[in-house]
């Protein structure tokens, strides 16, 4: 009984249970996102702030809007996180469309997110910027954020979780070239060697666990995602390989049995990779990317063009709930490896702050997180902050009943010596209390 109510208090005290490692879980949104309502158009649309996080929903067939206030020389971005509810049927072409509009309805970008060929529900995310520069959205004032449901039929009707977060960009205090780097080595670097350490993945972005240079390897079961940050600074290349491990039983193929994705410190989608799987082990790897660069930006190559600010870039890996049927519940070995090349070189001088600030900066903080494996406390880190989380939870949880459960025992004893023992009423009163407890 005590147990039982240790337990109970844990879980009130944590918000959910504790889960086996590795398992799918929630995804983990940031402790301080805004709850906000997407409207059905832009009379109604709640203002988003530069610099902040919300959290939202989006319905079957949905179309909301959502307002930013906008000055006329920051660039901004809005990225969009779509999360389906575990369990849910999705088809390889369901998924979200983000664009950024202005006050006459001209759309300044537009991008989308689906789930593949995985057809595995899973966070994804797009992103939709205002860039000061270019003739569509010139000017300062209202612009709207529309996110899109994209359907395809047969799939569920339960509506999705949304997390958006919106970014300013203040401009360079000095302008530089608008062209592209025409030169950059755009080998295939080799992978990086060396023994796996073990790193637990967050689970979601805001409590993405940092990783550096090296091989990190965590174990996930179908249907989970694993959540990582990578600080790389201005002058810097990111190259990353994905390895799935060998099962110990089962058989058959599965199309798309690991997602790698690559979004850029605003969440904006750089690259992703899959691999399919037969039961042995598997690598797969991203494009070779440039290194970072202010300059990236005025390239069509998306993943070129992602890779435009220094800062903490996020890899996400999902591993297919279709690898139940064929290769059991798991959990199987992920093994991530990871070179970030190059010397770091100052940046572009901003001419005022980012919101949120920091963004674009790759601080000794960050620098040491990737060396220890920080993640931001409370926002769904990595499974051994929470498991230290949850143990601290139920220890004091379990000492305050304790503590309670003593001072009520000692209570009665002195209430059953000063009345006698043969006050029957007060003894049903105390087992009545006893069995409440």
């Amino acid at each position: 009984m005590v147990l039982t109510a240790v337990l109970c208090a844990t879980v009130a005290l944590t918000g959910r249970p504790a889960t086996a490692a590795g398992s799918p879980a929630a995804y983990g949104y940031g402790r301080n996102d805004q709850l906000v309502d997407g409207a059905a158009g832009t009379g109604d649309a709640v203002a988003l702030k530069a610099g902040g996080a919300y959290r939202s929903s989006l319905p079957k067939g949905a179309k909301v809007y959502y307002g930013i206030g906008l000055d006329a020389t920051s660039n901004a971005y809005v990225s969009v996180t779509a999360v389906p509810p575990a369990g849910t049927t999705v088809a390889a072409t369901d998924g979200i469309r983000v664009s950024m509009q202005n006050a006459s309805g001209t759309a300044c970008t537009h991008r989308s997110a689906t789930f593949g060929a995985s057809r595995s529900p899973h966070p994804v995310a797009a992103w939709a910027a205002r860039e000061a520069g270019k003739a569509l959205c010139k000017g300062g004032g209202t612009y709207y954020v529309v996110v899109e449901r994209v359907d395809a039929s047969g799939s569920s009707s339960d509506s999705w979780g949304l997390e958006l977060t919106a970014v300013s960009e203040p401009p360079p205090a000095r302008a530089g070239t608008t062209e592209a780097p025409q030169v950059w080595d755009s080998a295939s670097p080799e992978a990086v060697t060396g023994e796996a350490r073990r790193r637990a993945g967050g689970s979601g972005f805001a409590g993405a666990v940092a990783v550096g240079q090296g091989v990190w390897q965590d174990d996930v079961r179908p249907g989970g995602t694993l959540f990582y940050k990578v600080p790389v600074d201005w002058g810097q290349q990111l190259s990353v390989t994905a390895e799935l491990g060998g099962s110990d039983g089962g058989s058959g193929y599965v199309t798309r049995a690991l997602d790698l994705a690559l979004y850029n410190p605003v969440r904006g989608s750089v690259d992703e990779a899959g691999l399919g799987y037969r039961g042995d082990e598997r690598s797969v790897a991203l494009e070779p990317l440039p290194p970072v660069e202010y300059r990236n930006r005025y390239s069509v190559v998306d993943h070129v063009n992602g890779m435009r600010f220094a800062g903490s870039y996020y890899l996400v890996v999902h591993l297919s709930t279709e690898l139940v049927d064929s290769f059991g519940e798991g959990p199987l070995p992920v093994t991530l490896r990871v070179r970030v090349a190059g010397s770091a070189h100052a940046g572009p001088g901003y001419a005022a702050k980012a919101e949120p600030g920091n963004i674009f900066e790759v601080t000794a903080q960050d620098r040491a997180a990737a060396v220890t494996g920080g993640a931001e406390e409370g926002t769904g880190g990595g499974g051994n902050r929470s498991m230290k989380a949850l143990a601290v939870a139920g220890i004091g949880a379990g000492s305050v009943l304790l503590a309670t459960l003593g001072v009520w025992t000692v209570s009665a004893r002195r209430r059953d010596g000063g009345r006698g023992r043969n006050r029957d009423g007060d003894r049903d009163r105390d087992r009545a209390s006893t069995a409440a407890l």
